[in-house]
């Protein structure tokens, strides 16, 4: 029931003026201050609403007041049958301008319109709300001085995806009815999947994509019931890859959609990275940042065009400070259905018919399929000059040490959404660029731990190059110990021959067996003793300054070969053979044969 025409006093303070808007959630009304005559927007929804929203976003409101391009609240309260909202009045929506322009906008345009509207939705994401239906529509140019300044309105399906308390994030849940508008809602949304974050960003991106083109794959779509056309909708989003969708557009577009898509459920997005990909395309382009839209020139245009003929001046079309209305009612707020007897029940309230859920699953197996295609396609260039095979390496080389950075850092965000994946978004909840991820992680694991193999291999081949070392040098040292103990006992023992025997003068470094062994004092005591073959002893005698060679006599001045096992027995042995042969060769001195 309309109130257009009566004289309706709102709490006391304001006034009820001409009717400006209508959506399914009620009406919005032009109001005026009686105390100082500013205009202000008037929201009513019946009480008899089976399920009232107004309330709620009115809290909602009080939540997030204080933000940029939140609108104030100035009074919420109950007049006769209406619940009522009392808030700031704003001017057209990006839907009116957006039709105002011939239904496109400038590159410009958008990317002054995208680092608003990304600031936008992460000051709601800041206060633990999401949107849930973000769309044109609920976005609004100011008024008067804050005329460049985008608004966000109509919280009444946002929802809290954190508790405020224990700051823990909402639990992931399927099977959930569609809400928000079906030409913007992510696929996760279409699919029944809780939204999140991610949802409220993918939605954005369409947008962006919309304000470009002028239209959307999946607008147009004609089908018996409601339902059907809502899963038309969601086989055409997810049979469009990025690429395809951006197709003719700048490739921060498919970046940006390829990014979002690629979040998972809890992720927090990097709102920096997402406007910084934006502004550097402005830059790029060489925009200024002058807040000079579309409509502004078409206004202007207008204007001048009006002042040189005046019997087509517009002026009757216009609000002060804004751009001109459309000449039907505005929709102000959300188009999701109200609870009342005469609306249909939600999309998804009733379980999928076989049918319906045998198609989804093609669907789903045509898009992987499309995936493995895509992959071996180049990411969003088409031209791309000829290379060489250096150039080739080379590149190679840089995308594996942007890889292991990738997924050494987690964190970091440094452009793997310009991927050649097309659409990464969710299959049934499954995400492809995040396996293709997780596989790259286990190669690079495996690598690690083959490195850390050889790493280990390295390391004991060197500690068993140090034992064997050490046992060298022990060695050593044992056999020098024994040739000390040896020395000290020749001392300690000392024999005296005659001075002119000339037997005793043999050098005992001719020999060279090993030093310390039992063999060795043997063929020492036997050289001592003048042992050798009877023709080098004449030969020693007759010549004294021929120097004796143990090591030229016979066979049994070589080592044992049992020397180590008869080591104490050779040593007895040795020294009765030593004094056996001394005292034979003494008396054979003093007693000469005949």
């Amino acid at each position: 029931m309309s109130l257009e025409g009566r004289e309706i006093i709102i709490g006391s303070k304001y006034k009820l003026g001409r009717k400006i808007g209508a959506g399914s959630f009620g009406e919005i009304y032009l109001g005026t201050n009686i105390m100082s005559g500013e205009d202000i927007a008037v929201k009513l929804e019946s009480i008899r609403a089976a399920h009232p929203q107004l309330e709620y976003e009115a809290r909602v409101y009080k939540t997030l007041a204080g933000g940029v391009g939140i609108p104030f609240v100035r009074w919420y309260g109950r007049e006769g049958d209406f619940n009522v909202l009392v808030m700031d009045l704003l001017g057209p929506s990006m839907e009116d301008l957006f039709n105002y322009c011939k239904r496109r906008f400038s590159l410009k345009t958008v990317l002054l319109l995208a680092d608003q509207l990304l600031s936008r939705v992460e000051y709601v994401h800041s206060k633990g709300f999401i949107h849930r239906d973000i769309k044109p529509d609920n976005f609004l140019m100011g008024i008067g001085k804050r005329g460049n300044q985008v608004n966000m309105i109509d919280f009444g399906l946002a929802k809290r995806f954190r508790d405020p308390k224990s700051n823990v994030h909402i639990p992931y849940r399927e099977n959930k009815n569609l809400t928000g508008t079906p030409r913007y809602a992510s696929v996760n949304t279409h699919l029944g999947i809780e939204q999140s974050r991610r949802d409220d960003l993918e939605s954005l991106g369409y947008i962006l994509v919309y304000f470009c083109r002028g239209q959307l794959p999946w607008q147009g779509i004609r089908a018996r019931t409601k339902k059907e056309k809502y899963d038309k909708i969601m086989e055409k989003k997810m049979t469009t890859p990025a690429d395809a969708l951006c197709r003719g557009l700048h490739q921060e577009f498919a970046i940006y959609l390829n990014y979002v898509r690629s979040l998972r459920f809890d992720d927090k997005p990097d709102y920096s990275y997402l406007r910084k990909l934006f502004r550097d395309l402005f830059v790029r382009e060489g925009f200024q940042y002058d807040y000079v839209f579309d409509w502004t020139i078409r206004k202007l245009q207008e204007k001048k065009a009006a002042y040189q003929n005046p019997e087509l001046n517009p002026v009757h079309s216009y609000i002060p400070g804004s751009a001109p209305f459309e000449a039907g009612p505005r929709r102000l707020a959300t188009g999701a259905p109200l609870p009342s007897a005469n609306l249909r029940a939600p999309y998804r309230s009733e379980t999928k018919s076989p049918e319906t859920s045998k198609r989804l699953d093609d669907v789903m197996l045509q898009y992987q399929q499309q995936q493995k295609m895509l992959q071996h396609k180049p990411a969003y260039f088409t031209n791309q000059p000829t290379i060489t095979t250096n150039q080739v390496q080379q590149q190679q080389v840089q995308q594996q040490q942007v890889q292991q950075q990738q997924l050494t850092s987690p964190t970091s965000y440094q452009d793997p959404y310009a991927s050649h994946l097309g659409y990464t978004g969710t299959g049934g909840g499954r995400m492809l660029v995040r396996d293709n991820q997780q596989q790259q992680q286990h190669q690079l694991q495996q690598q690690q731990q083959q490195q850390q193999q050889q790493q280990q291999q390295q390391q004991q081949q060197q500690q068993q190059q140090q034992q064997q070392q050490q046992q060298q040098q022990q060695q050593q040292q044992l056999g020098a110990k024994y040739e000390r103990k040896r020395v000290l006992a020749d001392e300690a023992n000392p024999i005296e021959p005659s001075i002119a025997d000339p037997l005793f003068s043999v050098k005992r470094t001719h020999f060279h067996a090993p030093t310390g062994s039992s063999s060795s004092r043997v063929l020492r005591s036997q050289t001592k003793a003048g042992h050798g073959s009877p023709h080098q002893q004449q030969q020693y005698l007759n010549n004294p300054n021929t120097s004796f060679h143990p090591d030229t006599t016979s066979p049994s001045y070589l080592p044992d070969s049992n020397d180590n096992n008869n080591q104490n027995q050779n040593t007895n042995n040795s020294n009765m053979v030593y004094h056996n042969d001394i005292q034979a060769m003494m008396d054979e001195r003093e007693y000469p044969r005949q």
